[in-house]
């Protein structure tokens, strides 16, 4: 299941790259949770992430995505409740079983911080 959401917000350090919500920069998530970077949201472009931070979850849901039948729950920014993407629940299919317990962020949600030059 989701995580229950937070009443604080967690911050990552400084010395590691991470991504934040563009929207009020909230920290979401460190370089070194991602998994790729081709993925599709809902809207465009996103990154799949191992683990995430400040993020709270809305109820499961059945979808048909791109790669077949999931149960998905949107994830949205603990701080300023924009939508972001979403967290896989299940998989359906075998060669999808990977991204259970996964996140999906899209790309128009997030900005780079902290050392990425």
């Amino acid at each position: 299941r989701c995580l229950p959401p937070r009443t604080f917000r967690s911050y990552l350090p400084r010395s590691h790259r991470t991504y934040s919500c563009v929207h009020c920069r909230a920290h979401l998530a460190r370089h070194e949770e991602l998994i790729s970077k081709s993925f599709q949201g809902s809207h465009g472009r996103a990154y799949l992430f191992n683990s995430v931070v400040n993020v709270g979850c809305g109820p499961a849901e059945q979808r048909l995505l791109l790669t077949g039948l999931h149960s998905v729950a949107d994830i949205f920014c603990q701080s300023c409740k924009t939508t972001l993407g979403w967290k896989y629940e299940q998989a359906f299919e075998s060669s999808q079983k990977y991204k259970e317990g996964k996140f999906i962020i899209e790309m128009s949600h997030m900005v780079k911080e902290n050392g990425w030059d």
